[in-house]
């Protein structure tokens, strides 16, 4: 088969039917089976930063991208690369907000503040390492779990995110996913949805197959999806204050199909979108026509960014985030134990420092909205 696949690259001069033709020959091809894991698309040949399809756009991290633009769509995690003011006010109120509850969600000293991750095995992988069980010392919960200044007394740490679960599993309230979470992890250890107060939220589609511009991209569809899974979230867990929203790690080692540049990339443009779709609503703007009705006063949680993983394989951000081969597994889409630590130390840096988690997440004594907070003391990845 190789000696094949190098004359078709020499010739490169075959019709689409007669290459079909050749590999129906090929023994064995037409009945393979071939994996299926939980996100996919096509494949990349290198693992560096790739021309978007159906153009020439360089992909450079969001946070990085200062004044330029992908195809147009400027960057930064928010307008300006800067949380809106009005908008950290909100998420500063509702840290406050979040609270020791009982089960029938009323405040109580001896009551629990549940943070529950959201997504599929990626965002298994990273915030606990396994579906159920003991969490894997090298996750973001492995690693809360054994720093002193995590809370133990009030807050626990709920991995629902599930193998195979994508954007469409998640868009409904009356989802299985929703289900699963409450039977198998908040039932068992004497918990309730009404205790549920935080998410973190990372999805991506199976096989996206169009890229940015096209108005049919899947970023634009992810969009939608992640305005329907905010909303459901809202359904389920009544008490819901916060939800940060991670997009996709890097894709372009991905081998195999699963989940590859530029798609991985523009998930974080589905992020960013839906963020300023709340931002611009609630500042007196009309639902946006993708995310739909996003108020935080209604229907939906208030949101923001959680961290923002994305780096160009082996090519430094501006902070030094790279993404190593070694970091993935060998369909290099999921990532290795490598990759899991990593990311789980970006997650656990987030929780710990960011101005409008650190309050409840360390379980301190006063928890309450800094004065002289401004927009300076907020980095670009949302960490004061």
């Amino acid at each position: 088969m190789p000696v094949l696949f190098q004359w078709i690259n020499a010739t490169r001069t075959l019709s689409a039917f007669s290459l079909v033709l050749l590999l129906l020959l090929i023994p064995g091809w037409a009945g393979c089976s071939q994996p299926v894991l939980d996100v996919a698309g096509p494949d990349i040949d290198t693992p560096t930063a790739v021309a978007a399809k159906g153009g020439a756009e360089a992909m450079v991290p969001l946070i990085d991208m200062g004044t330029g633009t992908y195809f147009g769509f400027e960057g930064g995690l928010y307008p300006s690369n800067q949380m809106p003011r009005s908008h950290l006010r909100e998420g500063l109120r509702r840290m406050t907000r979040v609270r020791p509850l009982d089960g029938k969600g009323r405040s109580a000293q001896d009551g629990k503040i549940v943070m529950v991750s959201i997504g599929m095995s990626n965002t298994m992988q990273v915030f606990c390492g396994r579906n159920t069980g003991t969490c894997v010392p090298w996750s973001f919960v492995g690693k809360a779990e054994a720093d002193p200044a995590v809370d133990k007394k009030s807050l626990v740490l709920v991995n629902g995110a599930r193998s195979g679960q994508t954007a469409d599993a998640w868009v409904s309230p009356q989802s299985e996913t929703y289900g699963l979470i409450l039977d198998r992890q908040l039932t068992p250890r004497g918990l309730t949805e009404q205790q549920v107060q935080v998410a973190w939220v990372l999805l991506a589609n199976r096989r996206p197959t169009v890229g940015l511009p096209n108005q049919a991209a899947d970023a634009f569809r992810l969009e939608e999806q992640l305005g329907d899974v905010v909303r459901a979230l809202k359904v389920r867990y009544p008490n819901l204050q916060q939800v940060f929203l991670s997009s996709r790690i890097y894709g372009g080692y991905a081998v195999d199909g699963l989940n590859p540049e530029p798609y991985a990339y523009e998930s974080g443009f589905s992020v960013k979108w839906l963020i300023e779709a709340q931002i611009r609503q609630m500042n007196g703007g009309l639902p946006d026509p993708r995310a739909g009705n996003l108020n935080y006063r209604t229907v939906a949680p208030w949101i923001a960014w959680g961290p923002y993983t994305w780096a160009d394989g082996l090519n430094p951000r501006s902070d030094g985030l790279t993404w190593q081969p070694a970091d993935f597994e060998r369909d290099g889409t999921h990532p290795s134990r490598n990759g899991e630590e990593k990311a789980g130390a970006l997650l656990m840096d987030f929780f710990k420092n960011d101005s409008m988690t650190r309050c409840w997440f360390l379980g301190l004594s006063t928890c309450s909205p800094r004065p002289s907070l401004s927009l300076r003391d907020i980095s670009p990845r949302g960490r004061a």
